[in-house]
C-alpha cells in the first residue's frame, strides 16, 4: 500500500485507525508539538493519554521535536506521569521531518506536525491544509526509520552548526565529560 492522504484522512487513517493498534514500538517525528485531542471511545481526550496507554502496554515510544511544546501541552503531559519514564525524547531544533512509525510495517511521511490543526484533528475551517503519504511497503519504511535513526543516534550533531541551541546535545556533552 501506498496512499496519498489529506487533511482530515491524516487524523483518521493515522491517529485514530494506526496508532493504537502499536504492539512494540511507535516513533513520532515533527517540528512543532501543540496539545492534541483525539478520539476515544466517546469522548475527546489529549493525545497524550493515548500514548500513555501504550507505555501502560510495554509499547516503546520515542518523539523527536525540534522546540519545546506549548504550556496547553505541557499541562496535559504533567497528568500523565508514566511519559516521563516511558517515552524517550530528543528535541533537535533542525528536526523539520513529520513522520510516524509504528512497529516497522506502517508509515506516515507527510507535512503535518503533531498538533490539532496540523492532523487534522480540528473544525474544517481551523484545519490546516495538509498531505502526505501512508505505506505498509517495507522498502520504504526501511528508509524512513533509518533517517528516524540517524537523527535519533546523533550523527549529526558534531557538524551540526546548531548546537547551542540544543539542549539536548549540551546534556549529552555533560554526561560524556563527567565519564572521562
Amino acid at each position: 500500500m501506498f496512499e496519498f492522504i489529506t487533511d482530515k484522512d491524516i487524523y483518521e487513517k493515522v491517529i485514530c485507525d494506526r496508532i493504537e493498534q502499536a504492539k512494540r514500538f511507535l516513533w513520532i517525528a515533527t517540528s512543532d508539538l501543540k496539545d492534541l485531542y483525539v478520539r476515544k471511545s466517546n469522548k475527546m481526550v489529549p493525545f497524550l493519554e493515548i500514548l500513555s496507554d501504550l507505555v501502560s502496554e510495554h509499547i516503546e515510544i520515542r518523539l523527536l521535536h525540534a522546540k519545546e511544546p506549548g504550556p496547553a501541552f505541557r499541562k496535559d503531559f504533567d497528568k500523565y506521569p508514566n511519559l516521563i519514564t516511558g517515552m524517550e525524547r530528543i528535541l533537535c531544533p533542525r528536526v523539520h521531518l513529520k513522520t510516524v512509525i509504528i512497529d516497522g510495517s506502517f508509515a506516515y511521511v507527510g507535512s503535518a506536525n503533531l498538533t490539532g490543526a496540523g492532523m487534522g484533528a480540528k473544525s474544517e475551517n481551523k484545519r490546516n491544509f495538509e498531505s502526505g503519504f501512508i505505506t505498509d511497503d517495507k522498502k520504504n519504511i526501511e528508509k524512513i526509520m533509518e533517517q528516524f535513526d540517524r537523527i535519533w543516534r546523533g550523527n549529526h550533531c558534531k557538524k551540526c552548526m546548531r548546537k547551542k541551541y540544543c539542549s539536548d546535545y549540551m546534556d549529552m556533552q555533560a554526561i560524556n565529560s563527567n565519564k572521562q
